[in-house]
């Protein structure tokens, strides 16, 4: 087979990373509230009801303090004990009762929002689960030849993982700061604008150490979630090569080249960390200095009796006032680091967003095909007909848009390549001026040394890729105007390597037409030569298999295939080294199954045996990219060329 060029995802280690790109997290909250409009306006509702009555001890707490201080006053005076009582004690009654409501409220507020805060979360990763796969469905070929699976996987791990830190903890606990700080410093220029500017060059502290240190650490948690997809993506290879690794004693290698990306990992996510770590006990501190500082002027303002610029109307700075901002000052320091806290947890968790994102903006498979494949009857002239029921007759419905008339073209298998030219990688041409023609019923065989192109012919026959020029014709149409998804159907292919699924055997060969019968899967069974052995397995076509018929051997699996290929019923069949893996008693049974399934259809072999494909119409030979021969089994011998080489053993295949 044909290799294509790598393009390993993500950035060359070492190099610098920009930051998370903007508008990514204004792009989550839409996804949020496309999805969850409601519920998002309630949890938004109820956490700033929550955190208005968390900020609120600190106004009563001055009140009641004030009352306090009031009666303390007159019983220093003339008034009794009973009677200042009797004045304030009603007052701090009722102030605490409405703080206990307001208490009970804020309750009622955090049990909604966290409650529904958790259904919207999974409900959200759910559906960004769905949208990552359905768009994975769409995506070219191209993308999973240029991506390592490991790194694929990882969008739906961990980038997903962090996505839900980001929605269930770090974005409600980031309002609920916000709201906090917004109402305690607004009960601050209640009581005291002058106490208010103290804390204010507090915050200027805090938000220049914020912006340096965790601006710092913003590319370093990018960097992060990079290297851990990197990291996953050569795990995955490595499991899925563990016996191509042993047997050629690859281990060290293998480890000392998973080393290399760990100590990468290693190397930003403690980077990150360190930014991350630092920035709390510094914000801390600050607090606490902050702490002291209100404390001083406070003191200074009450003694010296300063007039107190507020909204409250007190003449002077009361030493009740000084207390309440002790405590907000703690209150806003504490939600300030919370905030600081999620900074680092929000940044890690765009950097997941943002690759997620990457992957539902990759371009998906273009498809500009407007001819349809369709079921057509056809009456004694041999027009046809587009029928809605199966009637065993296909037929390519072609809409032209001229003049709006439709035509109908029957299904037959003629398959015709005109000076095509192609290439994996712009300038950089892998096939040159090819063409060639298959009638219906015809057998083509593709020979060559690896990397001839042999198999990216059947590429874009499949239109995988789309040629750079030249036309490939289905039918007398060119590929480029069928859809897609009708050219792939109306195609049969069996590979070398075999990838059956989770599920019985029967499910693994319905995979080929999901609405066959148990009959039809059974006959094309038996037409694969598979029938016998799977009567054989334990539950016969009920057996589950498991890690892609893992429990199969490499024959068996190849004869589900050829029968997965042939329930489709397909007019082309594309056979591509199907025989190559496996021994020469096993390749005869497969042989078989093959040449049963190849009977009055258009096919194209690929193999390297060339004892299998004597019997081919047409035997193409390709040479770095160029067809060099062309003709039957016998007629190439007596040329005595590069196949008469090849099949004499005067040249072996690379």
């Amino acid at each position: 087979m044909n290799k294509t060029v790598k393009n390993p995802r993500g950035p060359v280690m070492g190099r610098p990373q920009k930051k998370v790109k903007k508008g990514t997290f204004g792009r989550v909250i839409k996804y949020l509230f496309k999805f969850y409009k409601g519920p998002i306006i309630l949890v938004a509702i109820c956490i700033v009801l929550s955190a208005i009555a968390g900020a609120s001890p600190s106004i009563f707490q001055q009140t009641v303090l004030s009352y306090v201080e009031d009666a303390l006053t007159m019983i220093s005076g003339d008034s009794s004990t009973e009677n200042a009582l009797a004045a304030y004690f009603p007052l701090i009654i009722i102030t605490v009762s409405i703080l206990i409501g307001i208490y009970v409220i804020g309750l009622i507020a955090s049990f909604i929002y966290t409650r529904t805060m958790a259904k919207v979360t999974q409900g959200f990763l759910h559906k960004m689960r769905t949208l990552m796969f359905s768009k994975m469905q769409k995506l070219p070929i191209k993308y999973f030849d240029t991506h390592t699976h490991g790194d694929i996987m990882s969008h739906y791990t961990n980038d997903i993982d962090t996505l839900r830190q980001l929605v269930s903890q770090s974005i409600p606990q980031m309002i609920t700061a916000s709201i906090t700080i917004i109402t305690v410093v607004c009960f601050m220029l209640y009581m005291s604008v002058w106490m208010t500017l103290v804390v204010i060059v507090g915050v200027i502290a805090i938000t220049i150490v914020t912006k340096v240190i965790g601006g710092g650490g913003a590319k370093y948690f990018v960097r992060q979630q990079i290297s851990l997809g990197k990291a996953e993506g050569y795990i995955e290879e490595m499991m899925n090569g563990q016996k191509v690794v042993k047997v050629f004693n690859h281990e060290d290698k293998s480890k000392a080249e998973f080393e290399k990306l760990n100590d990468q990992l290693c190397q930003d996510a403690t980077t990150a960390n360190k930014y991350a770590n630092t920035l709390m006990p510094i914000i801390n501190n600050i607090g606490h200095i902050l702490y002291v500082l209100i404390v001083f002027v406070g003191i200074i303002l009450v003694v010296n009796k300063v007039p107190n610029l507020s909204f409250s109307g007190s003449e002077f700075l009361q030493i009740a006032t000084v207390i309440s901002f002790i405590g907000m000052s703690k209150q806003f320091t504490n939600n300030i680091s919370q905030l600081s806290q999620q900074a680092n947890a929000i940044i890690m968790g765009l950097a997941g967003a943002e690759r997620i994102f990457e992957l539902l903006d990759e371009e998906p498979e273009a498809d500009e095909g407007y001819v349809t494949l369709v079921n057509a009857t056809e009456d004694e002239n041999g027009n046809l007909k587009e029928s809605e029921k199966r009637t065993g007759i296909w037929a390519w419905k072609h809409p032209h848009s001229a003049d709006g008339s439709v035509t109908y073209t029957r299904l037959c298998g003629d398959v015709r390549l005109n000076e095509v030219d192609f290439g994996y990688v712009e300038n950089k041409i892998v096939l040159h001026d090819v063409s060639l023609y298959a009638e219906p019923g015809q057998k083509i065989a593709f020979v060559g040394a690896t990397g001839a192109g042999k198999t990216t012919i059947t590429n874009l026959i499949n239109r995988f890729y789309d040629i750079a020029d030249g036309k490939i014709r289905y039918d007398g149409i060119n590929i480029n105007k069928i859809k897609k998804d009708d050219l792939r159907r109306s195609l049969g292919i069996v590979l070398q390597d075999v990838n059956l699924f989770t599920g019985t055997v029967m499910d693994n060969i319905r995979y080929g037409k999901l609405d066959a019968t148990d009959e039809e899967c059974i006959a094309a069974a038996k037409l694969a030569n598979a029938h016998s052995f799977i009567t054989m397995l334990p539950d016969g076509y009920n057996t589950m298999l498991n890690g892609s018929g893992s429990g199969l051997s490499q024959g068996q699996r190849q004869l589900i295939s050829i029968a997965r290929a042939a329930v489709a019923d397909p007019p082309v069949m594309i056979l591509d080294e199907a025989t190559s893996s496996i021994d020469t008693r096993t390749e005869s049974i497969v042989q078989t199954g093959m040449d049963s399934l190849m009977k009055g259809r258009t096919v194209f072999v690929i193999a390297h045996r060339l004892s299998t494909i004597k019997n081919s119409d047409v035997i193409m030979v390709l040479d770095h990219g160029r067809i060099i021969e062309r003709g039957s089994h016998d007629d190439l011998i007596a040329q005595r060329g590069k196949y008469y080489q090849l099949y004499t053993g005067a040249f072996e295949l690379e």
